[in-house]
């Protein structure tokens, strides 16, 4: 099988990748216009306040009389730092006001005209904030190679079964998907998985778990041999779409293979057989409504005890390497370090 070093099926510009997008949701640019706006109204009409309250301090060179439309003008020309020099304080009280309060507001009326340039900067300066806390601490989370159907549907299971959104990272190399993924609320990596750089800003060396559900089971067999050299421990769960492919997933460090046409197509063939069966096998692998399909400890009432005597309804039993069925002799008595894979029903959500 060819490996290439790139997935051809959704490749991205050299200066879009390897960026780490957060879930953000910035205000509207209208409503920013707006804010500013108001802020140097508030300012100007400050300023206005100060001027007019003070105003037998300011002598007008052309009637010598200080009205409220003079202290509107003075206060125009000032904040502007034009300064015609026609109206002008006299007195101390409006010097020392222009001093400590008009000067104060007339910085701040231009830092307000030039807050797109200083909103920018704050803005790099707060995502960089933003970025560095988040990989200080990101740990045990889940690394999502690919968010088309396959990768969000694992992702929407995971989160049905108690993941934060916080917990997980999509990498993927079309940075709209990433945006979507961001939409949704979780971080995002643009860039080629294939490249440890790339798995190294999803902090892979850190991950608890791996999905990796790329277009290409030969871009799967390159991100699994990836994300096993930098992560020894981390369980990788990779899809395939054929089935003469899972082998090489499994050497190349996949815990477990899930090849999708394969299990789509029996899917279909049993629901042709017995359509009750095809639903019944498609509630169970839907978490979060009917019936779930789930894994857990043996709890301490029930070693020693038979399968069939626990509360739940046991599929199968995990005894260190061994998947024992149900009905396996070896499966009874439950030992305390065995994991029963069982049937429950989904817990029902809280009514609003």
């Amino acid at each position: 099988m060819k490996l290439p070093s790139q997935d051809a099926a959704a490749r991205t510009p050299e200066d879009a990748s390897h960026r780490v997008r957060l879930p953000h949701f910035p205000a509207g640019p209208l409503r920013q216009v707006v804010r500013r706006l108001l802020l140097a109204l508030f300012v100007m009409v400050l300023t206005v306040v100060i001027v007019y309250t003070d105003r037998a301090g300011y002598h007008d060179n052309s009637d010598e009389h200080v009205d409220f439309l003079d202290a509107v003008y003075y206060s125009t020309v000032t904040l502007s730092t034009t300064g015609y020099g026609d109206i002008v304080p006299y007195s101390d009280s409006a010097r020392l006001s222009n001093i400590l309060l008009v000067t104060p507001l007339r910085v701040i009326f231009l830092i307000i005209l030039v807050g797109t340039t200083l909103e920018v900067l704050a803005e790099r300066t707060r995502e960089q904030y933003r970025l560095n806390r988040w990989r200080s601490a990101l740990r045990d989370h889940t690394v999502v190679v690919g968010f088309g159907t396959k990768g969000r549907s694992a992702v929407q299971t995971l989160c049905a079964t108690g993941l934060r959104k916080d917990q997980v990272v999509v990498v993927d190399p079309n940075h709209k998907v990433i945006e979507a993924a961001n939409a949704d609320g979780f971080a995002g990596v643009v860039g080629d998985a294939t490249r440890s750089d790339v798995l190294l800003r999803a902090e892979a060396q850190r991950a608890r778990q791996f999905v990796i559900a790329t277009q290409r089971d030969d871009t799967a067999v390159l991100v699994t041999l990836t994300a096993r050299q930098l992560n020894k421990r981390a369980n990788i769960v990779a899809a395939v779409r054929e089935e003469e492919n899972a082998p090489l997933l499994r050497q190349s460090g996949a815990d477990a293979v899930i090849t999708s046409a394969s299990a789509a197509g029996r899917l279909l063939g049993m629901s042709v057989q017995s359509p009750t069966a095809g639903a019944v096998i498609e509630d169970l692998i839907q978490q979060g409504s009917g019936l779930d399909l789930v894994e857990r400890t043996v709890v301490k009432a029930e070693v020693g005890r038979s399968v069939r005597d626990t509360d739940d309804l046991v599929v199968s039993v995990r005894r260190g390497h061994r998947l024992l069925a149900y009905d396996d002799p070896d499966a009874s008595p439950l030992q305390a370090a065995d994991r029963l894979i069982t049937i429950v029903r989904a817990p029902t959500p809280p009514e609003e």
